[in-house]
Order: structure tokens, then C-alpha cells, then sequence
């Protein structure tokens, strides 16, 4: 009998030693966090956004992104919709989203200096200023080509047609019809006068320059921004932390976007950068 119960509590032991060690295995095992990334269908903001989820991806982070125009991002973030986005253009072009939005915004850090945006030409083009656009009207067919409606260069646009009374029609489009106007005028050598913004590909590609401005309209240059929903931090602080250190230069961004321009997917020009760049991103990993 007591053979029996020794044997018993022998089983009983391993069993227990068994079970035991696979909890700690189980237990182990991290879960993978969802993060929600919002952008605006920006060249620079579609490269910085698939850059982010391929580093957050290798972090072992379960990413979706979603594309919207530049008031759905803010509400997105202001809301929760979205966790972060890197693709706030302030203090000046996306001015109105944050002064409606911005007390429900966690301001991360800035992830990119020196962001210029205005009305840019052919080199070829014989003005130099907005001034003096109206004296040229023909030669524009009186049109401004921009791009998504929503976006705050456009707004900014507006502001310039009513402070220089130009006798233009500013064009709705988007990013790609934009730049394709552009491409078709320079391919004929016609004059285009179009909404563009540094970094940007386009001026690696042709000799393009920006009008002056000397009413100031388009303020002073940009930065890039990364902006958080409320609570990010204390939710997800490793997460915050990654993002907070998120930061790079016009360099940087300018070859990702050369390379989806010349043919390259998003997620294969971000996916080149990253296994270019290990020491830049293991930096913003902490590692």
C-alpha cells in the first residue's frame, strides 16, 4: 500500500513539475500589440509611415496603416482612432487641424527640420515671384494645380490667392495628379505652376524653384511632427518610447521616396531603407 502511494506521488510530482514548466513557457510568450498608424497621402509621409511599421513590425508589433486627409488624421488621433501618426506638418501648414484638435493631442517629437512648402515652377519659367503671376495668366491657363482638398497647403493656397488678388483657379487633385501635371508640362515645356513642398522627389528629378513670397503667406519652413493619442504613454511606453525617438533627415526620406518613384513598392522602398540603415534604426529601437 505504501509502495502504491509512493509511486503515486512520484506521478503526481512530475505531473506537476510538467505543468508547471509550461506556464512559465506559456507565460513567456509575449502577446503582440496592435498599433494603429494614421497618415495623409503625402510622397514623404507615405515613406516615413511604411518605415515606421516595417521598425515597429521588426519590434514585434501587429501594424495597420490607414490613409485619410489631413482633418480625419487629427479628429483620428484626437479620438483614438489612431495612435500615432508621423505625418503632422506644424507650426504653419496643418495650423487650423491643431488649433481644432490640439488639446486632445499628445505632441511626441519632431521627426523631421527644416520643411518648406509654397508655389513652385520650372526653372524655364521667367518670373520669380508670386507678385507676378496675374501678368502671366495665359501662360498658366489661370489654373494652380495642387493636390487633396483637405490638405492645409492647400488652405494656405487659398490664403495667397485672396492676399495677391490672383486671377487663378486653384485645381484639386492629389499628390500623384500633381506631380503628373507637372511631368506632362515640363515634357512639353509648357509653364505649370503647382502646390509643392521639400522634401520631395520632384525637385531631385527636374530644376524646379520656388516663387517668392513676400507677403510671408507660407510662413516660415516646417517641421514634421509626430503626434499621439492621449494616454499612449502610460498604455503603451514602449511604444511611446520608439516613437519618441523616431527622427531622421531629408536624405533619409528623399530615398525612400526616389525609390517608390521609380518603381518600387512602399512597403519595398521602406523595407530597403531599413535593412540599409541598422544603426539608425536600432537607435530608435534603443538598443
Amino acid at each position: 500500500m505504501n509502495g502504491k502511494i509512493k509511486s503515486l506521488l512520484i506521478v503526481l510530482l512530475v505531473l506537476a513539475t510538467l505543468f508547471g514548466a509550461g506556464c512559465v513557457q506559456e507565460g513567456d510568450v509575449t502577446e503582440t500589440q496592435d498599433v494603429k498608424i494614421g497618415y495623409v497621402l503625402w510622397d514623404g509621409e507615405i515613406a516615413s509611415t511604411n518605415v515606421m511599421k516595417i521598425v515597429l513590425e521588426q519590434a514585434g508589433y501587429d501594424v495597420e496603416i490607414t490613409a485619410v486627409d489631413a482633418g480625419a488624421l487629427y479628429l483620428g488621433i484626437a479620438d483614438g482612432q489612431f495612435d500615432f501618426t508621423t505625418s503632422a506638418w506644424l507650426p504653419q501648414t496643418q495650423k487650423n487641424y491643431w488649433e481644432e484638435y490640439g488639446e486632445d493631442i499628445d505632441s511626441v517629437a519632431i521627426n523631421l527640420e527644416d520643411c518648406r512648402i509654397g508655389l513652385v515652377v520650372p526653372e524655364y519659367v521667367t518670373i520669380d515671384s508670386i507678385e507676378e503671376l496675374n501678368a502671366e495668366k495665359e501662360q498658366f491657363d489661370g489654373e494652380i494645380i495642387g493636390i487633396d482638398p483637405g490638405a492645409g497647403i492647400m488652405s494656405v493656397t487659398e490664403t495667397a490667392i485672396d492676399e495677391y488678388a490672383l486671377e487663378y483657379d486653384l485645381i484639386s487633385s492629389s499628390s500623384a495628379g500633381m506631380t503628373a501635371a507637372l511631368n506632362g508640362a515640363i515634357s512639353d515645356e509648357e509653364w505649370v505652376a503647382v502646390t509643392l513642398w521639400s522634401p520631395h522627389w520632384a525637385f531631385s528629378r527636374w530644376d524646379l524653384k520656388y516663387l517668392e513670397d513676400p507677403e510671408g503667406i507660407y510662413g516660415e519652413a516646417d517641421h514634421v511632427e509626430t503626434l499621439a493619442r492621449m494616454g499612449l504613454a502610460e498604455d503603451e511606453p514602449e511604444l511611446y518610447a520608439i516613437i519618441g525617438r523616431f527622427s531622421w533627415t531629408h536624405a533619409d526620406i528623399q530615398s525612400v521616396m526616389a525609390d517608390i518613384e521609380s518603381g518600387l513598392s512602399e512597403e519595398e522602398a521602406a523595407r530597403k531603407w531599413v535593412e540599409n540603415n541598422p544603426e539608425k534604426v536600432a537607435e530608435w529601437l534603443g538598443e
